[in-house]
């Protein structure tokens, strides 16, 4: 049973969100997947526990900052890969309440981001490499330890299962009523040493799903459960076109990073500009996608100077442009190269990427547009249709196709981001 369709329009009309990956690897800093990469044991990996004290955590800050980008929901890793708890759990002593933190960190968080009209959905690692019952797979941090191999092998996967099942329970039982239960992720057929990938079986996804209908019957699932989900997830990349299954167009929202990596990476330094970044978003509003941008937050609970800067930037945009964006969707008319079409009933949207030479051929428009002009500032543009006389002059455009509009645009290019015409249609 799908998530009901206002559930769905809701996501729609909110089109940019914030993803906030934070846990243990936010203190050694080399990404979130440290464990994994560097083959770290348990018992290396203690440390970041016995040291986490989130001493300038302040939420209504991150809350803030999300609102002023013009950002509508946020998406918190309850729990990531690692297995460690941001929230009080009943199910397991490894959670922040045990470490100097000392308290639960999702609630905080989820007031704050309430308190500013935003939406909270929460993300949940399938995986848990801290858990005594997760079996060996190829994703497991000592899968290639033979030893840790041989003492593995009896252990009860159940057990973990209904320990998952348990704590998505309580995510959605304690926190109020959630926009996004993000799950993360399946790796069926991925088999190391013998052991094989994880799927819909091991989670017994039906199930799952079951439950969070029952508890919640207005969250919308992701993707990953390998079970069918309300929208689709493309990671770290942008979709050519709007993403389909099976044939049929699906409801789509684009995951990306800021730097390239999902948590606090101190030393990566692949950070992308505010301009790719608003690129990005009316790419995926285009295609009737959303946009949910990440932030890892620091071993002390702040956001990076750079992330808050990046944030700040946008949000100059998204103020001015947002109507380009929020319930905007794809347009049937054909954009010109280096611009994209959002469209929102009679109102037109040109997101211009590349600027061109005074003037913007628009196919198919003749005789549709009564008005237009910039959005960030509502000054005219003024638009004609290329006449039988023109087409003999010197000075004038050639090889134009019939049905085409001319923008006349101003040489300078408008200090934007990325410039918008609002094209006001008969």
């Amino acid at each position: 049973m799908p998530a009901p369709q206002e559930s769905l329009d809701l996501l729609r009309e909110r089109r940019f969100g914030l993803f906030v990956h934070w846990g243990l690897y936010a203190l050694p800093a080399r990404h979130e997947w440290v464990k994994k990469r560097e083959q770290l044991t348990d018992e290396q990996y203690q440390p970041y526990f016995d040291h986490f004290d989130p001493d300038l955590y302040d939420p209504a800050v991150w809350a803030q900052a999300a609102r002023d980008a013009g950002m509508k929901y946020s998406v918190l890793t309850s729990k990531h890969h690692e297995g460690f708890c941001l929230f009080d759990s009943d199910l397991t002593d490894y959670k922040a309440t045990n470490t100097p933190a000392g308290r639960d960190l999702v609630r905080p968080f989820v007031d704050a981001f309430r308190a500013e009209g935003l939406g909270v959905g929460f993300y949940y690692s399938l995986i848990d490499w801290h858990h005594k019952s997760f079996t060996p797979d190829g994703i497991h941090p000592q899968i290639e330890d033979a030893a840790w191999r041989e003492s593995a092998k009896g252990r009860d996967f159940s057990a973990y299962r209904t320990y998952l099942h348990g704590q998505v329970e309580e995510l959605l039982t304690r926190y109020g009523d959630l926009d996004v239960m993000w799950f993360d992720f399946s790796y069926p057929g991925r088999e190391t040493h013998g052991f094989p990938g994880k799927g819909r079986d091991d989670w017994d996804s039906e199930a799952l799903v079951s439950l969070v209908r029952k508890l919640q019957p207005g969250v919308l699932i992701n993707n990953r459960l390998d079970y069918p989900g309300d929208f689709t997830t493309p990671e770290q990349y942008q979709p050519f076109a709007h993403p389909t299954i099976d044939g049929q167009e699906v409801p789509w929202e684009a995951c990306q990073t800021l730097n390239g990596s999902w948590g606090y990476d101190r030393d990566n330094l692949d950070w992308k500009s505010p301009e790719l970044l608003v690129n990005m978003l009316v790419d995926s509003v285009s295609k009737d996608g959303n946009l949910l941008l990440n932030v890892g937050p620091t071993g002390r609970g702040e956001f990076d100077e750079r992330a808050l800067s990046t944030l700040a930037e946008i949000g100059r945009w998204t103020r001015r442009n947002g109507r380009s964006i929020y319930g905007a969707g794809p347009s049937s008319f054909t954009a010109p190269s280096d611009t994209r079409y959002t469209q929102r009933g009679d109102r037109l949207y040109l997101q211009i990427l590349n600027w061109p030479f005074r003037h913007l051929h628009l196919p198919g428009l003749a005789g549709r547009i009564k008005y237009a002009q910039f959005l960030h500032d509502a000054s005219e543009i003024h638009f004609r249709e290329v006449t039988e006389e023109e087409v003999h002059h010197n000075t004038s455009l050639k090889g134009i196709p019939d049905g085409t509009v001319t923008l006349e645009l101003p040489i300078q290019r408008p200090n934007q981001l990325v410039p918008v015409v609002e094209i006001f249609l008969n």
